[in-house]
């Protein structure tokens, strides 16, 4: 049985409110009322505590023709529910906060991308080998007159060396010939033989980067390094794909024909981003997501680094600012690079500004352009379902526009990942040219 908080505690993942009952041990709930049209049920709820376990659950989940009957039918009942499943979905929670957050969110998908889903979490790896499962079917009913669909959900807790070997748990219970989604919440460590075994056999890995530790620089470069090491895997990342309206709103400034030559003469790129720490100190705070922004501009006009990113040293100084009693240090000057495209070097800044924001949100994107004696600066912001967008050509202000792009949860980005197949060129270069730009970390 997997618990939110461990064995005593009463909670446990994936349920979802459902008034009915079933038998003592686990198998079939009986609801006490009609199901409601759009939202899931919990149909079947039992434990296993060994792999074969688990797959006889399965097997006797769909053995029984009368899992799901409409008891107003006469004559014994109709048959109106089918196993659908399009895919497998494997989330790696970890800790028992994440898992109970992912089994939430999934919950939310039920009938929208059907799958057999394994959640998967550790507890005690210093202790003995155990596990505990528990194996449950939700159903949906899309409309009063259409067949329930219905998929399996099996929550994991492993135990000692039965939780270090991820593919050996996973493997046994994917629906073969379906493709494999790894959705991993939290920090994957992705250098790790158990993470590079369990890709091996995955199609596509969801992930946010922008929630890792530090500032995320070196597991980038990680994740990025896979593209190589795994040819058919396909990469999602939240923190990027979040970042959709910032791009839609910097594409529009491009779009209008009197701005379109200014594509070619770029010269600076400066993004500003919330940071809690006083002194916004490189590896204080996480900037994968102010360096997607560059690396996607980056990609799409052709630069390529000429000069990683590193820590920006004010100009002209040569000792270090004595601070009076009570006095703050200055916000660091964040992290440099460069760039270069056809036209010439473009410099880079990526800058730590305080802010409640929560840490590593971009605040503001500018770009600098300079083309035959003429400037043309763009100024990028957004808060929550607003994106501005206000530019100047030689000093007078020509666009001021507000674009209507509210911002998306979790369960959109999920259910999102789940519907896009293979690689996205887009995604791929913005990932790899994010990874250049954070150097080797030396």
């Amino acid at each position: 049985m997997v618990e939110a908080g461990g064995s005593e505690s009463p909670r446990q993942f994936g349920d979802i409110i459902a008034v009915g009952t079933r038998p003592a041990g686990g198998g079939r709930i009986a609801l006490a009322d009609p199901p409601v049209p759009g939202e899931p049920t919990m149909r079947w709820s039992s434990t296993a505590h060994t792999i074969d376990e688990i797959e006889q659950e399965l097997a006797r989940i769909w053995a029984q023709p009368n899992l799901m009957i409409d008891p107003s039918e006469d004559g014994g009942g109709r048959h109106i529910a089918a196993r659908t499943s399009v895919m497998n979905l494997v989330v790696i929670a970890r800790q028992p906060e994440v898992g109970a957050k992912a089994a939430e969110t999934i919950s939310k998908l039920t009938g929208r991308h059907p799958s057999r889903t394994v959640v998967v979490l550790a507890a005690d790896p210093d202790g003995p080998p155990w596990l505990d499962a528990r194996i449950q079917a939700h159903c949906v009913l899309p409309r009063a007159d259409a067949p329930e669909t219905c998929t399996e959900l099996i929550f994991l807790t492993a135990g000692g060396e039965t939780g270090r070997h991820l593919s050996a748990l996973v493997a046994p219970l994917l629906i073969h010939d379906l493709p494999v989604t790894v959705w991993w919440p939290g920090e994957p460590p992705l250098g790790a033989v158990p993470t590079q075994t369990l890709l091996e056999s995955t199609d596509r890995l969801v992930v946010d980067a922008s929630i890792w530790s530090g500032d995320g620089l070196a597991r980038l470069r990680q994740l990025a390094s896979l593209y190589d090491r795994f040819p058919r895997l396909s990469i999602r990342d939240f923190a990027l794909v979040r970042q959709s309206r910032w791009r839609e709103a910097i594409a529009s400034v491009f779009d209008m024909p009197e701005y379109t030559p200014f594509l070619g003469s770029i010269r600076r790129m400066a993004v500003g981003y919330a940071t809690r720490d006083e002194t916004g100190a490189p590896g204080s705070t996480n900037v994968v997501k102010p360096l997607y922004h560059v690396a996607w501009l980056g990609s799409r006009l052709g630069m390529h680094p000429v000069a990683p990113l590193a820590p920006a040293e004010a100009r002209g100084r040569t000792a270090p600012v004595r601070l009076r009693p009570g006095e703050r240090p200055p916000m660091h000057r964040g992290l440099a690079g460069r760039m270069r495209s056809g036209s010439g070097d473009v410099s880079v800044v990526i800058r730590p500004v305080a802010s409640p924001m929560p840490p590593g949100t971009t605040l503001r994107v500018e770009i600098l352009a300079e083309r035959r004696g003429s400037e043309l600066r763009a100024d990028v912001t957004a808060e929550a379902e607003n994106v501005h967008v206000h530019t100047w050509l030689d000093g007078v202000q020509y666009m001021d526009r507000t674009f209507k792009a509210p911002r998306r949860n979790d369960v959109d980005l999920l259910g999102e990942a789940l519907e896009v197949g293979g690689r996205e060129p887009v995604a791929v270069e913005t990932l790899r040219m994010a990874a250049e730009l954070a150097g080797d970390g030396s």
